[in-house]
């Protein structure tokens, strides 16, 4: 499952070009603020709250960021 980068986000979009599923987050000395979590309700039940986590997860190892996770799904992911 491939997931689009923006400055501030990770997302995905239905074939239909609608929002699908999104993370947003925010820099603050150097660690990735992880503040929202969205799943579109016709995609939820397919685990792409938990691949936005991984996806959110790799681009924070190759950038050497530390994770702090304010919405409620990162912190129970973490």
């Amino acid at each position: 499952m491939e997931f689009s980068n923006a400055p501030g986000r990770i997302y995905r979009l239905a074939a239909d070009g609608s929002l699908q599923a999104e993370l947003t987050y925010h820099l603050d000395q150097g660690a990735m603020v992880i503040t929202k979590t969205f799943v579109a309700p016709a995609a939820r039940g397919q685990g792409l709250a938990g691949k936005l986590m991984l996806a959110a997860i790799a681009l924070a190892r190759s950038h050497q960021y530390q994770i702090k996770p304010v919405c409620s799904y990162a912190q129970e992911f973490f």
